[in-house]
């Protein structure tokens, strides 16, 4: 085994740009790693490997006809309440394991990005709880020491992160499963503002708050899965459009809330206390500004997460299975869950009230601080100690994390140093929705500020940065190839596209795909009338911006192929009207040939901008 071998991104770029080793070899040196653990209780279920560097052998042949990868070769693990096409999907329940056919919105951005999905991981029953001891798979423990949690519920997915398993994986996060694993296992967990990241295809666990979260050994690697992830999906009623996503920038000299010292509760644990008073400390050299608030309206609105209706939300989403199965279900997520059968309407709509009593109140704190800085989790715990109190220990877990998506904030968990027994902890900048990308860039300085090494490895966070520096987290991880001189870039939006009934008409003359990428905004979108096979028109209306009650994604799903001059010349000729071949702006504000619709063809035809694409709406619609 290749055991020097760092597998965070900027290494990976670095390996592969130097001929040292291709994708190929990447996947069969985490297979090989993953044999060498043993039974650690990590995966549910893995890919084959021969299938696997088939997909990686794939992914060589994808770059070299020039198309853009920005997460080439890259393996990663999906939690196994996400569904991967062509393996069951079990949310930790053998009995409701079935087999989807395709694959969650997330993941297929991930592969379209050329990163490799190496398996499912282990996760606290229906993604209920943050102790990750709840499983019929066992439970995986701290990459630090084996008598200890790794943290849940997106237990398995933060172990193979931090014992250098797979560059990153994906997790859940409802209550706090994205960023207590992390903090157990000395890592980076990204909690993405609500409806930043697609839940289409996701078993929810409560749907309204549920948020696809992400595990990386650094800030800078969540930054480019954020670039390849995030975004508008119009089959997910609960994503969030452009026009809705803003930015959000700190000021150099930036204020961070901290509770008051009455108000902090580390349960005992000193050291914790210490290591946060650390992270404080880390971040005023920074140049931050210490500003004491009031955490009591966080602290109760954390406590209604699991007293209130969004306990009757989790039985919602596994109804009617829990009440046809019941004996599969763990004995404490059922009994969690079933406490919910007694709620009424009533107690509904007043825990309603009291939310929205809460979010003012936490509004007025945020007046006086651009971030809060918070204990990942009070401490952490050995299995023996939650096997006693199971209910009680996991509770004490969320103290610091159960009010975030209530309160509808993103939240980076990022490393805070080890105790003196050699057991990691964690801290948690917070920030209202789409601070994200703010959160990563400052999240990054702390954690370099800390220092060390990455996950459970022996790479140091030093060396790694010194081998890339993004400027941001637009960045591609490769640069994106140009086509060949001698061929012409033109953009599909239609029949053409990969998949539809008009595809040929391209791959039967030598086309290659370049990318896949949007119009410039002020492009819209019409399903022609009187077409066959059915096509869409797409025409510039200068001026136009997508609003939010229109909710429309920012420009139009195309994708890019490159012809020579002699293919391109004979496929305009088969081009009949009212479409043609005009230029088309894409989002980075170049200029490629593409498909243009006479306006006068748009007379009877049906706008269909708000669904961002042509696929998206033959998906949405049922169409052929």
């Amino acid at each position: 085994m290749l055991s020097f071998l760092s597998l965070d991104l900027a290494s990976l770029r670095t390996t592969y740009a130097a001929g040292d080793i291709s994708p190929v070899g990447i996947v069969v040196e985490v297979f090989s790693r993953i044999r060498a653990r043993g039974q650690d209780n990590v995966w549910i279920a893995l890919r084959d490997e021969r299938e696997v560097m088939a997909e990686a052998e794939m992914a060589v042949a994808r770059r070299a006809t020039g198309e853009n990868l920005p997460l080439y070769g890259v393996p990663f693990a999906v939690k196994d309440n996400i569904d991967v096409a062509g393996l069951p999907t079990t949310a930790a329940c053998p009995a409701f394991s079935y087999l989807p056919t395709a694959d969650a919105e997330v993941v297929r951005r991930l592969r379209s990005a050329g990163a490799i999905v190496i398996g499912k991981t282990n996760l606290d029953q229906f993604a209920t709880g943050l102790v990750g001891v709840r499983s019929p798979y066992g439970a995986p423990s701290s990459v630090f020491n084996q008598d200890y949690i790794s943290g849940g519920s997106s237990s398995g997915s933060a172990v193979a992160v931090a014992a250098g398993l797979v560059s990153f994986a994906l997790g859940t996060d409802t209550a706090g499963s994205g960023r207590v694993p992390a903090a157990f296992n000395h890592i980076v967990g990204w909690k993405p503002t609500k409806g930043l990241l697609s839940t289409r295809g996701l078993v929810p666990a409560c749907r309204s708050l549920d948020c696809v979260s992400v595990f990386t050994l650094n800030c800078a690697d969540a930054s480019v899965v954020r670039g390849v992830v995030a975004g508008f999906d119009p089959l997910d009623p609960y994503s969030r459009t452009a026009a809705e996503v803003g930015r959000m920038e700190f000021p150099a000299v930036f204020r961070f809330g901290v509770p008051r010292s009455s108000q902090l509760e580390f349960f005992g644990d000193v050291e914790a206390a210490n290591l946060y008073a650390a992270s404080i400390a880390r971040l005023r050299a920074l140049g931050g500004r210490p500003v004491e608030f009031d955490y009591a309206p966080f602290a109760a609105t954390a406590a209604l997460l699991y007293s209130g209706p969004w306990v009757a939300e989790r039985l919602a989403a596994i109804t009617p299975f829990a009440d046809l199965h019941p004996e599969a279900l763990h004995p404490v997520t059922a009994a969690i869950i079933s406490g919910a059968r007694g709620l009424s309407a009533v107690e509904t709509f007043r825990a309603f009230y009291k939310l929205e009593e809460l979010r003012r109140k936490a509004a007025a704190e945020w007046a006086c601080m651009d971030v809060l800085l918070l204990p990942t989790t009070p401490t952490i715990y050995r299995h023996a100690e939650v096997a006693a109190e199971p209910v009680a220990l996991n509770n004490r877990l969320g103290t610091y994390t159960n009010f975030v998506n209530l309160l509808d904030l993103s939240a980076l968990a990022v490393p805070a140093g080890f105790r003196r027994d050699d057991l990691p902890l964690g801290v948690t900048l917070m920030a209202p929705a789409h601070g994200d990308g703010a959160l990563l860039e400052l999240g990054g300085r702390l954690h370099a500020a800390l220092g060390g090494t990455l996950g459970g490895t022996t790479t140091r966070l030093a060396d790694v940065s010194a081998l890339s520096k993004l400027p941001d987290s637009r960045a591609p991880f490769h640069p994106a190839p140009a086509a060949p001189p001698t061929a012409v870039p033109l953009a599909v939006v239609g029949a053409h596209l990969t998949g539809q009934p008009l595809h040929h008409q391209l791959t039967s003359r030598g086309a290659s795909l370049l990318r896949t990428t949007r119009t410039a905004p002020d492009y819209r979108l019409f399903a022609l009338a009187r077409t066959n096979p059915p096509k869409p028109g797409l025409v510039r209306s200068p001026g136009f911006t997508p609003t939010p009650d229109e909710g429309r994604p920012a420009g139009i799903e195309v994708e890019v192929w490159s012809l020579s001059t002699e293919a391109f010349g004979a496929f305009t000729g088969e081009v009949p009207p009212p479409l043609a071949i005009g230029n088309v702006v894409l989002a980075d504000g170049s200029t490629v040939k593409g498909f243009v619709c006479e306006p006068a063809a748009l007379e009877g035809s049906t706008e269909i901008t708000a669904y961002g694409g042509w696929r998206a709406y033959v998906a949405g619609c049922g169409r052929v």
